[in-house]
Protein backbone atom coordinates (compact mmCIF):
# COMPACT_ATOMS: atom_id res chain seq x y z
CA UNK A 1 0.00 0.00 0.00
CA UNK A 2 2.79 2.36 0.94
CA UNK A 3 5.43 3.26 -1.00
CA UNK A 4 9.16 4.65 -0.19
CA UNK A 5 9.23 8.72 -1.36
CA UNK A 6 11.74 10.67 -1.41
CA UNK A 7 11.04 14.47 0.39
CA UNK A 8 13.37 17.57 0.56
CA UNK A 9 14.16 19.10 3.58
CA UNK A 10 13.12 22.24 4.53
CA UNK A 11 16.40 22.99 6.53
CA UNK A 12 19.16 21.55 4.68
CA UNK A 13 17.56 21.15 1.64
CA UNK A 14 18.83 17.52 1.21
CA UNK A 15 16.56 14.88 -0.03
CA UNK A 16 15.79 12.05 2.21
CA UNK A 17 13.49 8.79 2.20
CA UNK A 18 10.28 8.57 4.16
CA UNK A 19 10.01 4.86 3.91
CA UNK A 20 6.89 2.66 3.57
CA UNK A 21 7.35 1.70 6.95
CA UNK A 22 7.65 5.21 8.59
CA UNK A 23 4.39 5.83 6.32
CA UNK A 24 2.51 3.23 8.24
CA UNK A 25 3.32 4.29 11.40
CA UNK A 26 2.54 8.26 10.76
CA UNK A 27 -0.70 6.65 9.35
CA UNK A 28 -1.21 4.95 12.32
CA UNK A 29 -0.47 7.80 14.93
CA UNK A 30 -3.02 9.85 12.82
CA UNK A 31 -0.29 12.14 11.75
CA UNK A 32 -1.77 13.94 8.54
CA UNK A 33 1.29 15.95 7.50
CA UNK A 34 4.94 14.03 5.81
CA UNK A 35 7.75 14.89 7.64
CA UNK A 36 9.62 18.37 6.52
CA UNK A 37 12.81 17.52 7.79
CA UNK A 38 15.14 14.58 7.55
CA UNK A 39 16.47 12.52 10.20
CA UNK A 40 19.76 14.44 11.40
CA UNK A 41 17.68 17.58 10.76
CA UNK A 42 14.82 16.37 13.06
CA UNK A 43 17.82 15.18 15.29
CA UNK A 44 19.33 18.51 15.47
CA UNK A 45 16.28 20.11 15.93
CA UNK A 46 15.21 18.31 18.75
CA UNK A 47 18.47 18.47 20.87
CA UNK A 48 18.64 22.35 20.50
CA UNK A 49 15.19 22.67 21.84
CA UNK A 50 16.45 20.16 25.01
CA UNK A 51 19.32 22.39 25.44
CA UNK A 52 17.77 25.39 25.39
CA UNK A 53 14.25 24.56 27.60
CA UNK A 54 12.02 25.88 24.86
CA UNK A 55 9.53 22.82 25.74
CA UNK A 56 6.63 24.68 26.41
CA UNK A 57 4.53 23.04 29.01
CA UNK A 58 1.20 23.05 30.19
CA UNK A 59 -0.34 22.67 33.93
CA UNK A 60 -2.93 19.96 34.18
CA UNK A 61 -4.55 17.59 36.73
CA UNK A 62 -4.13 14.34 36.51
CA UNK A 63 -7.46 12.34 35.38
CA UNK A 64 -6.53 9.32 38.04
CA UNK A 65 -5.09 10.46 40.86
CA UNK A 66 -5.85 13.94 40.48
CA UNK A 67 -2.29 15.44 41.46
CA UNK A 68 -1.22 18.97 39.45
CA UNK A 69 0.96 18.44 36.54
CA UNK A 70 2.64 19.75 33.85
CA UNK A 71 2.64 18.69 30.45
CA UNK A 72 4.11 19.07 27.21
CA UNK A 73 0.71 19.85 25.11
CA UNK A 74 -2.32 22.24 25.57
CA UNK A 75 -4.93 20.17 27.12
CA UNK A 76 -8.25 20.52 25.10
CA UNK A 77 -10.69 19.39 27.92
CA UNK A 78 -11.75 16.47 26.14
CA UNK A 79 -9.49 13.76 26.68
CA UNK A 80 -7.81 12.85 29.95
CA UNK A 81 -4.92 13.58 31.15
CA UNK A 82 -2.31 12.01 33.08
CA UNK A 83 0.71 12.76 35.34
CA UNK A 84 3.86 10.77 34.41
CA UNK A 85 3.67 8.53 36.58
CA UNK A 86 -0.16 7.24 35.79
CA UNK A 87 0.94 7.40 32.58
CA UNK A 88 3.97 4.85 32.47
CA UNK A 89 1.01 2.66 34.58
CA UNK A 90 -1.24 3.12 32.11
CA UNK A 91 1.13 2.21 29.35
CA UNK A 92 2.55 -0.60 31.32
CA UNK A 93 -1.26 -2.36 31.56
CA UNK A 94 -1.59 -1.79 28.07
CA UNK A 95 1.28 -3.67 27.16
CA UNK A 96 0.43 -6.46 29.55
CA UNK A 97 -2.57 -7.24 27.53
Amino acid sequence: MYEDKVLVCKDCGEEFVFSAGEQEFYAEKGFENEPGRCPACRSARKQRRAEMGERQMYNAVCADCGAECQVPFKPSGDRPVYCRECFQARRSNASNW
